[in-house]
């Protein structure tokens, strides 16, 4: 029952993730956040993008330099405050020609709060102006959000820019205009010369949602990705998180402990969005070395999400350990060589005061159990 002055459940400080098992129905909101009906994909499963078929130069790009880089942001959408996503976009901006990105992968709630297509023109279309690489997405909790069906379905914003069957240019993005995207489905894998990323689609629910069907493509992208490339997945709603507003998601953790038990394949990265703050967390999975599991949910929304442990906890519901968390605004670009995965965040503070933040490297070498029942408990 409704208790009088009751607020949402707090997170367990220390945890990893929100709970042990089926996430408890929260009365405490006017939001429709109920699972939402997918859009017609493009084309046929498996639902992959190859960059050389669709970008042929930065493909070829890819292919003669032998090495890939890519900016990742997520929950970007500046509707209450654009400062913090404009201080993010000069960064990204102010960068190229340094590093070029090839590509940016946007992680989801590319616009807030329900993925209106109104909302593209200063959320999106502005916003990158000057922002010159394709920017491919997955689809966020607020892109699926639908306050009124009587005027607008799941997705339809986000569709009208990323699944173009015949690519174009919106009237909405008047004097910013950018040719759209024929992505092929919400959930999608991207083929690149260095690297496989498998992007799913979490849905709108609290903690994310997939049905039957998206569990036996994520199965068959984990089966089929090329064994000489390492593989990324991409995901909305976080694994694991030690932020005090939203954690990490059991029912995500199940999909990718299912998928990789069904195949032996462990992802090399798993990049995440939804919680607003950045963290690099590590699990021990396979033998060899931890699986790095990075929160890059601070691309430009005004309303940070604090982190209640320290660097180096290590969870005790999960065993992931917070590797590096930082309450800031900014983006991560990765750098994918025949050797190693690198990555190096910016963080950019309230002021717009840049600093250089975290700065990684893993193997990039695929990664399969020999006895894919052997995987823990995620």
């Amino acid at each position: 029952m409704l208790q009088p002055g009751a607020v949402r459940p707090h997170i367990k400080k220390g945890n990893s993730q929100a709970h042990p098992g089926v996430s408890p129905l929260n009365p405490l909101t006017h939001r429709n956040t109920g699972y939402q009906p997918l859009p017609k994909p493009l084309g046929l499963p498996p639902y992959q993008y190859a960059l050389s078929d669709h970008f042929k130069d930065v493909a070829g790009h890819i292919t003669d330099s032998g090495k890939l880089v890519m900016d990742v942001m997520g929950d970007t959408g500046g509707i209450q405050d654009a400062q913090f996503q404009g201080h993010v976009t000069d960064q990204m901006i102010k960068a190229l020609g340094k590093n070029t990105p090839h590509f940016c992968y946007h992680v989801g709630d590319v616009v807030y709060f329900t993925g209106a297509h109104d909302e593209y023109y200063s959320q999106f279309y502005s916003a990158y102006e000057h922002y010159t690489p394709p920017i491919f997405a997955i689809p966020g909790n607020h892109d699926g959000e639908v306050d009124d069906p009587t005027a607008q379905t799941s997705l339809d914003g986000w569709v009208a820019y990323f699944m173009q069957a015949n690519p174009d240019v919106d009237p909405i993005s008047k004097d910013a205009p950018r040719v759209g995207l024929n992505l092929p489905n919400p959930y999608w894998t991207l083929l690149t010369p260095l690297a496989t990323i498998v992007g799913m689609y979490t849905n709108v629910p609290e903690h994310g949602s997939i049905d039957s069907i998206q569990q036996q493509w994520l199965t068959n992208e984990f089966a089929t990705a090329n064994k000489k490339l390492p593989l990324i997945l991409a995901l909305h709603h976080p694994v694991y998180s030690f932020d005090v507003f939203h954690s990490g998601s059991p029912k995500m953790s199940d999909a990718l402990e299912n998928a990789i038990r069904d195949t032996g394949r462990v992802p090399n990265l798993v990049l995440s969005g939804h919680v607003h703050d950045y963290q690099r967390i590590e699990k021990i999975i396979a033998p060899g070395g931890p699986t790095p599991f990075i929160v890059v949910g601070n691309g430009g929304y005004h309303n940070l999400h604090q982190i209640h442990s320290a660097d180096g906890t290590v969870a005790p519901d999960t065993q992931a350990k917070l590797v590096y968390g930082k309450v800031v605004w900014g983006f991560l670009t990765l750098t994918i060589d025949k050797k190693t995965i690198r990555g190096q965040s910016t963080e950019i503070d309230r002021t717009g005061k840049v600093t250089v933040g975290d700065s990684f490297s893993y193997p990039v070498g695929p990664i399969a159990l020999k006895n894919s029942k052997s995987v823990p408990s995620l």
